[in-house]
């Protein structure tokens, strides 16, 4: 008979950063508005603001597709931005420009309000649960953010991995991102049940139910999805929520009780 210990096992709930843990898109607003000031653009901050998350959506839909390099994105919305307001970038200015907006950017990182309440409700309501990130994009960039914003990646962090796509070779909605993710928490004890949290509802709620997990769609816009995308989130058993404090009385009732990890974790130091 064999002497190891039972492990019941531990929930795993994974997030997405930007949109969903880091207010991405406000800070991506404040971040061209003082860049366009400092340029001497003339332009409506709407326009500017709208003209620049369209950009993103292309150019950084391009980088995830293989068809450019996360700097040639960077770059491409940048000389793309300029040209719309007067100014002609060759691809080296182009880079120094979008070095600046960067900077900017930075500046204007945060956490959305409801983060850390959510995440010390989950911790209350899922004795022993592991928390992670999946995100679409180059793991030292979501790391450096993860640092600026306070949370910490590892012992004794709240976040235990940070799986990016740029490291595995496969982006979100792909199974394999989600199966590696969970394969990551399973090398030291087992996942009693997972779920996703993401603010795209094809790419991280959809994506994450048909890999298995529990698909949550926060969104905090109260946008409306197109039929086909409504279809498949029924389809896969998606959860929608406006708010992350809506998320610990959801997983309390979809995570399975008996399976539940019955020792919370050790308590994490107190910061100073």
């Amino acid at each position: 008979m064999s002497t190891a210990p039972h492990h019941r096992g531990a929930p795993v709930v994974l997030f997405d950063l930007d949109d969903t843990l880091m207010a991405h898109r406000e800070a991506v607003a404040t971040g061209i508005l003082r860049h366009l000031d400092e340029r001497g653009y003339r332009a409506e901050a709407a326009d500017a603001q709208a003209l620049w998350h369209e950009l993103e959506e292309r150019h950084y839909h391009a980088y995830l597709s293989g068809e450019v390099t996360f700097e040639q994105q960077r770059r491409a919305r940048a000389a793309d931005f300029a040209r719309a307001h007067g100014e002609v970038l060759d691809d080296e200015q182009a880079g120094a420009w979008f070095a600046r907006y960067f900077e900017r950017y930075r500046e204007s990182w945060a956490l959305h309000d409801d983060v850390e309440p959510a995440l010390e409700a989950l911790e209350a309501a899922l004795p022993g649960v592991r928390m992670g990130i999946i995100t679409n994009g180059e793991e030292g960039f979501q790391l450096a953010k993860l640092v600026r914003l306070g949370l910490e990646v590892g012992h004794p962090g709240r976040i235990e991995h940070l799986i990016a796509s740029g490291s595995e070779g496969v982006t979100k909605p792909d199974p394999r991102i989600f199966e590696r993710a969970l394969a990551r928490f399973a090398a030291t004890t087992p996942v009693s049940a997972a779920a996703y949290v993401g603010d795209r509802l094809r790419t991280d709620a959809i994506g994450a139910a048909r890999a298995g997990l529990i698909g949550v769609w926060i969104n905090r816009t109260g946008a409306r999805p197109a039929e086909l995308d409504t279809a498949d989130a029924a389809a896969a058993g998606v959860h929608e929520i406006r708010t992350l404090a809506e998320l610990p009385p959801l997983l309390a009732q979809t995570m399975p009780v008996e399976e539940r990890a019955t020792e919370p974790r050790a308590p994490r130091p107190a910061e100073h």
